[in-house]
Order: C-alpha cells, then sequence, then structure tokens
C-alpha cells in the first residue's frame, strides 16, 4: 500500500508541477489560484473513483485503453491508450529539460540551464538514466521513489509553512495576508480563466493513476491500487492547498519581482522565491539549494514514474495486438517489459530532441498542450466505468454512486473542459507562445494545434491497428446462424459475447440442425484462441458438423468423424518433413470442446455427447428443478483419447435445455457457484427464451469478457399425434398392399389427396425392399410437418444404393424412381437396424 501511495504521488511530481504551472494559474485567475487547484481536485477525485471500480473488476496494466476496448470496443480503446501515450510522451519530454535546467542550476551553473544544446544534452542524459532504472525492475524503482519523495515532502512542508510564518512575523513587501475570498470560485474574473486554471490545475494532480499502471506487480492488485488512488489524490489536495496559499501570500500575485504572476518566473516560481523565503544566511542558502534539489528530484521521480505506466500500457496494448507484438516481450530476470520500457525512452529522446530543435516556445506551449490529452484519458475511462458497469448499477446505492454516478459526473466535467479549452480558449491567437496559420481555419493558439494534432494522429492510426479485429469479428458473425431456424421441435434463442480485447475475437460456435424425421440437432462448441485463426477454424468446424449431421450419425459417432477431420487439418500444417512424427503448428483446431445433442420430438428422447469440458443444463417444466446431468466424459477434439460416448435423455414437453461454452461461467469464482448463478437466472422457466437469454448473460456476464461466451437454449416440444401416424407391418408380402391402402386413407383425413399416388408408390418400394431384404420387424411412419415424411424402418444394416439402371437390368430402379419423386430421401441407422426416410414437398395452400 505505501509503494503505492509512493508511486502514485511521485508520479504527479508536487514540486516541479507547482514549479511549473502555480504561476500560469494566477496569472489567469489572480488571487483565486488556491480555489483553483482544490477545484481541480473534484474531477481528479471522481475519476479516481472510475479508475478504482474498472480496476477492481478487471485489474490491467493497460488501464484506460483495456478498460475503454471493453467497454466501447477496440477504436475508442485505442483512442484512450493513445490519449495516454500523447500525454506521457509530451511530459517526458518537458521533465528532462526541467530536470536538467535545474541540474545545472544546483551546481551554479546558469549559464548552461538557460542553453538550449546543454539541456536538450543533458535532458538525453537523464532519459537514458531513468530508462535504466525502470528497466532493472519495478522494487528499485519503487525504493529509489520513496527516498525522492520524503525529500520532496518534506520541503515542500518546509517552504510553506515558513512562506506562512515570515508573512506574519516579518513580511516582505509583496505579502498579502491569507483571505476567505482566494477560496470563492465566483470571485474568478470570467469562465475562460476558471477552464484554463482548472486545466492547469489538472495537470498538476496528474499522475496517481500509475499506481494502476503497475497493478499486475502489486500485492492485491484488485484493492490496493484503488485505495493508494484516492488516499494519494486527497494528500495532494492538502499539499497543493497549503503550498499554494503560502506562496501566494508571501509572493503576491504582481507581475514584477517575486510575484507569482511575473512573466520571467511564470513557468518556475520556486526559482526566485528559495532564496527569498529561506533568507541568505548560510542556513537559508542551504535550503534554497534544497528547494531547487527538490523540484530537480520532482522532475526525475516524475520522469521515472511517467516511464513506467507508459511501458506497462504499451505492453498491454502490444498484448491484445494494438501494437506490434515485440513489445509484450518481458525480460526474464528484470520481469519488465523490454521492448516497451527501451522504446519508450528512445522515442522521449527523439521527440525532446525534435521539439527543442524548433524553438523553446513550442516546447513550453507542449506543456499545456498535455492538459488536453490528460481530459481526453481521464474523460474516456469515467465514460468507460458508467458503461462496463451498467448492468450492476441498479444492484444497490453503492454501485449506483461509485459505480455510476461519480465516475460519470468526472467524465462530464473532463469532456466540458476539453472542448471549451480545445476550441476557446486554447485556440485563441493570443494564447501561449505560438501561432499557427491553418489552412481555412486561420490563425489558432499553438496549444490547441500542438494537443488536437497529436491526438488526431491516433485517429489515422486507428484503422490500421483496429483492422484485425474487425475482420475476425465480421468473420465470427458471417460465420454464425443468422437467424436460428423454426422448427417442430423446439422453440430456439441464442446469445454470442465476443472477448473484448484487440483481435479477441474468438472460436465460439452454436448451431440448430434440422434433421430427418423432424429430429433436430443442437450444437455448441468452443475452438481455443483469439483472432482470425480462430475465426476460420471455427467455420470449418461448424461445416463439417453439418454435412456430418446431414448424414443422421449418432452424437458419439459424428464426434469421431469430427476428431478426424481435426485431427487432419492440424496435420495440413505440419512443419517440417525429416523422420520423426510430424511437428504441428499451434493452431486452434486443437483441443476443441463441443457439445452435440439430437432431439426427437415423436418420442421426446434427446440423445447427447461431448468432447472437451462441455456443460447443460435442463429444467423439468412441470417442478422447475434444475438439472446438470453427468455425460460420459470426451476428450477434446484433436487430442486424441478414449472414444466419446452417448447417453439418452428422456425430456418432457416443455422442457427448458440450456447449452453453453465455458466462457459463460469466466466471471464465476468456480464452476459450481457459475452454475448456482444460472440456476437462478433461469428460475422462472416459462418466461420468452429470448428473456431468459438476457437474464442469463445479463446475470453470469455484466460486463466486458476475456473469453468468448456462447449460450443455446431450447424449450422442447412433443409432436402432436394428429401430426404422425405410425404402423406395424409383417414380414408377408401381401402386408404392402394393406399397407398402401392404410396410408391412403392417412392422406385423405390429412387433405393430402395429391400426395396419395406417389407416396402408394414410394410405401410399395420400401417395404417391399425391407421384406425382400431387412427383415422384421417392419414399421412404417408418416409425419406431417412443413414436408410429408414417409419412414420405413427394418432389422437391416446394408445401406441401399442409388444407381442408374441399364435398359437391360431387372431391378434397381426402386431407389432412382424414388429420388425423381421426393425432394429429400436418405437413410440412419439404429440400435435395431436402419430407416430408409423421404420427404414430399407439400401442395401449395388453397385460396386467391
Amino acid at each position: 500500500m505505501f509503494s503505492s501511495v509512493v508511486m502514485a504521488l511521485a508520479s504527479t511530481g508536487p514540486a516541479y508541477s507547482l514549479a511549473a504551472t502555480l504561476g500560469v494559474i494566477v496569472a489567469g485567475v489572480g488571487l483565486q489560484a488556491p480555489v483553483i487547484t482544490m477545484l481541480a481536485f473534484v474531477p481528479m477525485l471522481l475519476v479516481a473513483y472510475a479508475f478504482r471500480a474498472l480496476n477492481a473488476s478487471n485489474a490491467d496494466c493497460g488501464t484506460t485503453f483495456t478498460w475503454a476496448t471493453r467497454a466501447f470496443g477496440p477504436r475508442t480503446g485505442w483512442m484512450g491508450g493513445w490519449g495516454l501515450i500523447v500525454a506521457n510522451m509530451l511530459v517526458m519530454a518537458n521533465l528532462a529539460a526541467i530536470a536538467a535546467s535545474y541540474a545545472f542550476r544546483l551546481v551554479g551553473l546558469d549559464g548552461p540551464a538557460e542553453s538550449r544544446l546543454w539541456t536538450t544534452v543533458a535532458g538525453i542524459v537523464c532519459i537514458v538514466v531513468l530508462t535504466a532504472i525502470c528497466y532493472a525492475g519495478i522494487e528499485l524503482s519503487a525504493a529509489i521513489q520513496r527516498w525522492l519523495l520524503c525529500l520532496e515532502v518534506v520541503m515542500l512542508l518546509l517552504f510553506g509553512v515558513a512562506a506562512l510564518f515570515r508573512v506574519y512575523m516579518s513580511p516582505p513587501p509583496t505579502a498579502i495576508h491569507v483571505s476567505a475570498s482566494w477560496f470563492n470560485p465566483f470571485e474568478v474574473p470570467s469562465a475562460q480563466a476558471l477552464t484554463s486554471g482548472v486545466l492547469a490545475g489538472v495537470f498538476i494532480y496528474w499522475g496517481w493513476d500509475t499506481a494502476f499502471s503497475v497493478n499486475e506487480e502489486t500485492v492485491d492488485s484488485n484493492r490496493v491500487p484503488g485505495r493508494a488512488a484516492v488516499l494519494s489524490t486527497v494528500l495532494l489536495l492538502l499539499m497543493y492547498g497549503l503550498v499554494s496559499t503560502s506562496a501566494q501570500a508571501f509572493a503576491g500575485v504582481g507581475t514584477t519581482g517575486i510575484g507569482l504572476a511575473n512573466p520571467d518566473n511564470v513557468d518556475d516560481v520556486f526559482a526566485g522565491l528559495g532564496e527569498a523565503v529561506f533568507g541568505s544566511q548560510q542556513s537559508g542558502v542551504v535550503l534554497s539549494r534544497l528547494l531547487i534539489l527538490m523540484v530537480l528530484t520532482s522532475a526525475l521521480a516524475s520522469a521515472q514514474t511517467t516511464i513506467l505506466p507508459l511501458a506497462r500500457t504499451v505492453f498491454s496494448m502490444a498484448v491484445h495486438k494494438a501494437v506490434p507484438p515485440r513489445f509484450a516481450r518481458v525480460h526474464r530476470k528484470y520481469l519488465t517489459p523490454t521492448w516497451g520500457t527501451v522504446g519508450t525512452g528512445a522515442v522521449s529522446i527523439a521527440l525532446l530532441v525534435l521539439l527543442s530543435s524548433f524553438s523553446e516556445n513550442v516546447l513550453a506551449d507542449s506543456i499545456d498542450s498535455i492538459g488536453l490529452a490528460i481530459a481526453f484519458q481521464y474523460g474516456l475511462t469515467g465514460f468507460a466505468c458508467v458503461w462496463y458497469h451498467r448492468k450492476v448499477l441498479t444492484h444497490s446505492g453503492k454501485d449506483l454512486i461509485f459505480k455510476g454516478v461519480l465516475p460519470g459526473l468526472g467524465g462530464l466535467i473532463m469532456l466540458a473542459l476539453f472542448l471549451y479549452a480545445a476550441f476557446v480558449v486554447y485556440a485563441e491567437p493570443g494564447y501561449g507562445w505560438t501561432v499557427v496559420d491553418l489552412p481555412l481555419i486561420g490563425k489558432t493558439g499553438g496549444v490547441t494545434v500542438l494537443g488536437l494534432g497529436a491526438l488526431l494522429i491516433g485517429l489515422l492510426l486507428m484503422p490500421l491497428v483496429t483492422r484485425g479485429h474487425t475482420v475476425a469479428l465480421k468473420l465470427q458473425r458471417g460465420l454464425l446462424p443468422r437467424g436460428l431456424p423454426q422448427h417442430v421441435a423446439v422453440d430456439s434463442a441464442s446469445r454470442y459475447q465476443p472477448a473484448d480485447s484487440g483481435a479477441g475475437v474468438g472460436g465460439d460456435w452454436y448451431d440448430v440442425i434440422p434433421l430427418s424425421g423432424t429430429r433436430v440437432a443442437l450444437v455448441v462448441g468452443d475452438v481455443l484462441g483469439h483472432g482470425l485463426q480462430a475465426a476460420a477454424t471455427m467455420g470449418r468446424l461448424r461445416t463439417g458438423v453439418r454435412v456430418l449431421a446431414r448424414m443422421d450419425l449418432s452424437p458419439d459417432e459424428l464426434l469421431s468423424r469430427l476428431d478426424d477431420l481435426v485431427e487432419q487439418t492440424a496435420l495440413e500444417t505440419t512443419v517440417g518433413g525429416g523422420p520423426g512424427p510430424p511437428k504441428v503448428r499451434a493452431d486452434g483446431a486443437l483441443g476443441v470442446s463441443c457439445l452435440y445433442a439430437m432431439y426427437d420430438p415423436v418420442s421426446g428422447g434427446c440423445s447427447l455427447a461431448r468432447a472437451g469440458e462441455s456443460v447443460l443444463v435442463v429444467i423439468d417444466p412441470g417442478t422447475g428443478v434444475v438439472d446438470h446431468p453427468k455425460l460420459p466424459p470426451g476428450p477434446p477434439l484433436g487430442v486424441g483419447g478414449p472414444p466419446y460416448e452417448s447417453i439418452e435423455l428422456k425430456l418432457a414437453p416443455g422442457t427448458l435445455v440450456a447449452l453453453f461454452t465455458g466462457g459463460l461461467l469466466q466471471d464465476s469464482d468456480s464452476r459450481a457457484a457459475g452454475l448456482a448463478r444460472l440456476s437462478h437466472a433461469l428460475a422462472d422457466n416459462r418466461s420468452p427464451l429470448e428473456q431468459l437469454c438476457d437474464q442469463a448473460v445479463d446475470t453470469l456476464l455484466p460486463g466486458p469478457v476475456d473469453e468468448d461466451a456462447t449460450l443455446l437454449m431450447v424449450r422442447t416440444h412433443l409432436l402432436d399425434r394428429s401430426q404422425f401416424a405410425q404402423w406395424d407391418v409383417s414380414t408377408d408380402p401381401e402386408a404392402v398392399g394393406t399397407i398402401r391402402t392404410a396410408v391412403s386413407k392417412q392422406l385423405r383425413d390429412w387433405d393430402l389427396d395429391d400426395l396419395e399416388f406417389t407416396s402408394q408408390l414410394i410405401v410399395s418400394e420400401l417395404v417391399t425392399n425391407a421384406i425382400r431384404y431387412g427383415g422384421g420387424p417392419i414399421q412404417v411412419r408418416l409425419i406431417r410437418d412443413r414436408a410429408l415424411i414417409c419412414e420405413v424402418s427394418d432389422a437391416g444394416h446394408t445401406t441401399p444404393n442409388l444407381r442408374h439402371a441399364a435398359s437391360d437390368d431387372e431391378g434397381g430402379r426402386g431407389l432412382f424412381i424414388i429420388a425423381q419423386m421426393t425432394h429429400h430421401w436418405g437413410t440412419r441407422y439404429t440400435s435395431t437396424g436402419k430407416t430408409l426416410w423421404t420427404e414430399q414437398d407439400l401442395p401449395p395452400p388453397d385460396g386467391p
């Protein structure tokens, strides 16, 4: 906890922030500077609660990038990460220049301190040294930060107390007694002054989110960073309130001498205040030097803690494929992001040289432009918190306030500050040190051009870095069913939740496949991995399942055939051709989970088999009892193991069946806890399926997810007795005429006289073949659904083959004739033999 607070405080660089910003605030709002520093605390505290809530739900070093990606998608997430990168890169260049200047002043070299060349060279050295320290690991960085922060806080408190003591005991000519009007925001001259002042005040609080950027290296990462962030902002409020009040009371707000609004001192108020407050005696000189050292160490500490979160944000973006994967490499010994840390230092050096090569005015305006990037990043985090937790805001008053109201207000305030400052305050040609003549717009303040220009670069890069996720998601959506077919056997509904990270779309799929005899197949599957490869693998497997299902295979046999397909697909991508077993590439097809169920609405029987850790929930329609049938274990597809085994269940009409992938339970503490939550969500099992799907997803996955999740929910039906008829047929050839007559009568009862002739031919041919080649017992079944289905079952196991009979052949024409007279026909095997089935299209209904 202490180290996290130290990191948060050190990253803000209190002494450096005040030295660089207090003069700017005083120049804009005058005596109301203390209340401005306090007003800036309000949106920061609100956003800190947003960070705390998001970190508790998902501790990730990517912070704004990761959370915005999960809340709003990869495009918005990329812009959040880019805003953080822009702010940190700009501040790194400024911190290095400030540290170099103070280092020269500390040893009495005022000439090099004013030289752009020497401060740039020394700034580069500072960045190199600090990058090396951060590269050596978080523990070394934290140890150094503790010592630097202790010196900084002690000197700030000593300065504040000494300045107030002098004001009331031996006041200088510039001294002003503290007044209550200093803390009245309504005394601020204008809304423009208030906005620019608060935005500058936001800058002095910025940096406490470093505690979240190192959360994955923090003990109890879900709670400690959040507490450290809130505590650090409160401590900063107290510190800034004391120092800003005492400095203003001692130096005044004049534009000459040591006045805080003096243009010569506005960018470094402590440079001239040290000797004035502590005196020119030997002890005063020592303390003045310590004050300079304090600003130097503050700049160094802030620069160091800027490298830490930036490197880890880039690391998280690399993991989520938003930047090249090499930035995700971690040093084996120091456990720090190698490319992220070194890359941060290298780009900071390049930016320092670039800005310094233009002029000091551009470098000065870049400080103000940081405020725009900060407001953009923090505002986006506030809105992301509200949207991320939108489904749980009504659970309790605490959730509503700390996950909704406070973060939302913080986001709105930051948005208002960003828009007003970017397009009104900073856009004025008279604001700042530089002016840019833009085509079609005219002269615009350099601060707006720098701030918005840097963000617009990220907007231009966004299509490139989010293309992978977009393509994968479109492919995944295109390969999944566009809509579930209506079927007499079941009512169905489904939900698919893609993973939210980078190219994180995975390979989950579901399907409802009509089978012969009004039966239906239900499928859910899960392909390991993410991205285009997983989505493409899912497409191959879904197609394979549909083809195999149409062969009327039993669930265990279908999974065995699918397992062969997966293995063959993996072998096609083998690496190398030398002796020994082939080396298979890491492919998403290996280790696929799949649950395949076959339901018959005539008998109410359901046959199931699984590969991998697929789960099933069955709810009895009468009692509402929730059951989790124990399915025979089966190895994931493609990894080998014991053979698959089917199980038979008897389902009453109205039974609710939920098939889902393991991703649906990912937010639960355990599988048992997840199943209990799902059972509770489905308690009202008579509700519409769409409503039950929404309840299940909202309960189990209230926020964005790491892994894909699929839910397929069905409610079973039994075929009405008036929709089918069946007869047992003897093996006597004379029984053919009897069954032909019975079929004709049934068709007349169904008003299907138009199909009587063709149906008699079909029944005659199939029953004759069953008597001649199959043997008893023989059964005939007619089913009236969307088509007229005729089924003939016998005890034979030989599949009849369709062939074109020659002109002189005496047999072989029966199936050929049947194929011409029917829309579909086929064979399926049962435990007692086989069933030949045909489907004829029903005649169109009579009507105008």
